[in-house]
């Protein structure tokens, strides 16, 4: 029997099917903590994060976590969950986060995700392909190239193997893009085809919510927030996980644009407008993954009451 097949056997088999998780999604700074507290206080439920970023203790201000009252308000989980020394990828979370589940359904009726992290969010909803394996050359020639010619040579190379990825995936992340520049080169065939073939049926009902906002005013919410993290001490955190900057967990936005100003690449007012701007850009990935889940029903923030009644008519409550 296939591990996964076991595996699901043995956390789900006495659950009732009828349980629900809610996956709250949309780009940063939309509105999710907010609407994701109001809605785990009406059905009196927990809330799992699926950014990979908010799992790391070392990252505060740059990951936008709910704040210590919203995290004492509503039990959160996958928060401040590991170190960025810790190795940790999506299938990990994936076994842990349908364990948790497990425990958690005995007591709620739903439970709720959310997170700007489409790749975690949809491993745990549907599951992920299994990759064909990789000769080891191939991984020891992308991570050596990384090394000597950096972030621009792969993101280049991935534009031309496997335009459709190169669209959504976190252009700051190496590991993405070497994982999926490996499977190119090993298959000849786009990474993305390799991508939600088959979905895994869950034994619970899975409950789409999709949040946007007019572009310009999602993209003044984002310059709003970069200017709160910055007053706040983004930048002398950054500062501080510098001697780190090579770790994977350090890879993302919010934090390499500081490591360039720290690097003398540039002064600070660039800095924060390359923070802005990246962080624009994160927000449209973010919304081209999202779309393409036609699962999803798409609301305004502010539509809470359309929301929990969109909810409770699919959870027949």
């Amino acid at each position: 029997m296939p591990f996964y097949s076991y595996f699901y056997r043995k956390i789900f088999f006495s659950l009732d099917l009828k349980k629900n998780l809610i996956c709250i999604v949309g780009p940063t700074a939309v509105g999710k903590t907010n609407l994701c507290l109001k809605l785990a206080k009406n059905f009196q439920t927990v809330i799992l994060s699926s950014d990979s970023r908010q799992f790391y203790r070392e990252l505060e201000l740059g990951t936008a976590k709910p704040s210590a009252l919203e995290l004492q308000l509503i039990p959160h989980y996958f928060i401040n969950s590991i170190s960025i020394f810790d190795p940790y990828d999506v299938k990990q979370f994936e076994r842990e986060a349908l364990a948790l589940l497990s425990e958690l359904f005995r007591e709620h009726d739903c439970a709720i995700v959310t997170g700007g992290s489409g790749l975690f969010v949809d491993v745990l909803a549907h599951g992920i392909d299994e990759l064909p394996p990789i000769p080891k050359n191939i991984r020891k020639s992308l991570d050596l190239r990384f090394e000597n010619e950096g972030l621009a040579t792969l993101q280049e190379q991935l534009a031309k193997l496997d335009p459709d990825y190169h669209e959504v995936v976190d252009l700051k992340n190496p590991q993405r893009l070497i994982r999926a520049l490996e499977v190119c080169l090993a298959t000849g065939q786009p990474y993305s085809s390799f991508r939600s073939k088959k979905k895994i049926q869950r034994p619970f009902r899975i409950l789409w919510v999709g949040l946007n906002r007019d572009r310009a005013e999602l993209y003044q919410r984002i310059d709003q927030r970069m200017e709160e993290m910055i007053e706040k001490g983004l930048f002398e955190e950054a500062r501080k996980l510098y001697p780190y900057r090579d770790l994977n967990a350090l890879q993302t936005v919010g934090y390499t644009e500081i490591f360039g100003y720290l690097e003398a690449q540039y002064d600070k007012e660039e800095a924060i407008r390359l923070l802005k701007r990246n962080s624009r850009r994160y927000a449209k990935r973010q919304l081209t993954w999202f779309r393409k889940n036609p699962e999803i029903k798409w609301f305004h923030p502010d539509q809470y009451e359309e929301i929990l009644s969109y909810l409770k008519d699919q959870m027949g409550v």
